[in-house]
């Protein structure tokens, strides 16, 4: 096999009539000899666009040169050096990086995440993270998701010693929602298991507001506290019969397909709607699909087809297994005697683009029209759960839903506590470390010494740098 440039090696996968019948993983790992080809396709930049695009300036232009010269083990410890969640994003991350590949403008982009994937699975990823000398000083941590996972890398490999509360009964946050066709479900162990010698402690099942508050974290002697804890909780559609048995939050119905009990889904003869674009809605949906083989799945989203947030490749997909989809339909009431029987919708109708660019939706007069459907799954966004969150932190929620601070830093109005998050997993992960580096900063100036840059995180003798030519990121949080 040799490499053609403006070819991308074909990434195995399932056909969509065959895939759509289980949670079976639908993307498959590329061969050692299918990787070394790929990666073989990367001009190897001097101007690496591909770190500059990702938010954890991941160097993946390092770790595909090594693969193309059949280098696995040292490309699987660039990969984890730079990213403790690595098995996860191998599978699940965006690829913003890809977005940016030079090669996207001459043929298709390097497969990036794929060279990611291979090279932890043909190389030595077991590594064991190396814990800095011990300052015998402490941060707690609120959030078990991505966010908070990365600032406790970041935290623990300077030498800080760190307590993560999660309030659910197992870590990762909005990655336990992940539909298993995308990630099996021990990619988080194994990521996990390489913090093994660092000082950090996971307490699940406590929840902040009501088994403790940030303020009392820092009476019990932590020296900072970060507010980790995303955006979980759904959003109201504000429209009559959306309490109705039959109807679920995205979230809650996926976790519910990953933990159990599986949610029912009513009868065959009648159609599952889900409302919203996004890439929740799209796993809703495509979970649904595979729950309910004999059943229509509808997604409905009040915007066109062109405006849809959900990514080209889930949308591709899902429509490849059968989804289907009703654009330009806002969701104005849900009607049943005691379970859904059917959805009201009404035509919209998009304006000349406003300040921001966006064009602002009108509902069309006399457009109503009747969904008969026995399940309604909602997907229009989250935001954070901040009951019994003291107000005087001052949280500011995010345009994605997420709280933060409002002071350099993202320290909120009561010093010594922070609080960030992200979009996407990538992004919590991003949020996690500038939120650690503030952290050390606070503490390194209560403390009269100079911030920490991260160590290597294999315990080499020298912090790890940016790749030669990065020249800044191209993105924000």
């Amino acid at each position: 096999m040799c490499a053609d440039r403006y070819i991308r090696v074909p990434i195995p996968e399932d056909p969509g009539n065959e895939r759509k019948e289980d949670f079976e993983e639908i993307l498959h790992a590329y061969t050692r000899e299918e990787a070394v080809v790929e990666a073989q396709r990367c001009l190897q930049c001097a101007m690496p666009f591909c770190v500059q695009a990702c938010p954890i300036t991941q160097d993946c232009r390092g770790y595909i040169g090594l693969i193309a010269q059949e280098k696995f083990d040292e490309a699987a410890e660039l990969t984890i050096r730079d990213n403790p969640l690595a098995t996860v994003l191998c599978k699940t991350c965006y690829h913003y990086c890809e977005e940016d590949c030079i090669m996207g403008g001459r043929g298709i982009p390097i497969a990036i995440r794929h060279l990611k994937r291979a090279a932890l699975e043909f190389g030595k990823a077991d590594r064991m993270y190396v814990p800095g000398a011990p300052r015998n000083q402490r941060v707690a941590i609120v959030g078990g998701g991505p966010a908070g996972i990365m600032a406790a890398w970041e935290l623990c490999l300077r030498g800080y010693g760190v307590t993560v509360f999660e309030a659910e009964p197992f870590l990762g946050g909005q990655v336990q929602t992940i539909p298993k066709y995308h990630l099996a479900g021990d990619e988080l162990d194994l990521d996990l298991a390489r913090f093994r010698n660092l000082d950090c402690k996971f307490v699940v099942g406590k929840k902040a507001g009501a088994d403790f508050t940030p303020e009392s974290l820092l009476k019990e002697g932590y020296l900072a506290v970060f507010l980790a804890i995303g955006a979980s909780d759904p959003r109201a559609l504000g429209i009559p019969g959306e309490h109705l048995p039959g109807v679920f939050s995205a979230l809650q119905f996926l976790l519910a397909v990953n933990t159990g009990p599986e949610p029912f889904l009513g009868r065959k003869d009648r159609t599952i709607v889900v409302i919203g674009g996004g890439d929740v809605a799209m796993d809703a949906a495509r979970s649904a699909l595979r729950l309910a083989k004999d059943s229509t799945v509808l997604v409905v989203y009040r915007r066109g087809k062109d405006d849809l947030p959900a990514g080209e490749e889930e949308v591709s997909e899902g429509s490849e297994e059968g989804l289907r989809f009703l654009y330009q339909r806002a969701p104005v009431r849900i009607e049943g005697k005691g379970h859904v029987e059917r959805l009201i919708v009404q035509a919209t109708e998009l304006g000349p683009p406003d300040a921001s660019g966006r064009r602002p939706l009108t509902l069309v007069p006399n457009s109503e029209e009747t969904i008969l459907c026995d399940t309604v799954i909602v997907a229009a966004g989250e935001r954070a759960d901040l009951q019994g969150m003291p107000g005087e932190l001052g949280l500011k929620p995010s345009r994605h839903g997420y709280p933060v601070g409002q002071h350099q830093g993202w320290m909120t109005d009561v010093e010594g506590i922070f609080a960030a998050g992200g979009k996407s997993i990538v992004y919590a992960m991003a949020a996690g470390t500038q939120a650690a580096q503030a952290i050390d900063a606070y503490i390194s100036r209560k403390t009269g010494r100079s911030p920490t840059p991260r160590p290597d995180p294999l315990g080499g003798p020298n912090p790890p740098g940016l790749p030669s030519g990065y020249g800044g990121p191209s993105w924000h949080l």
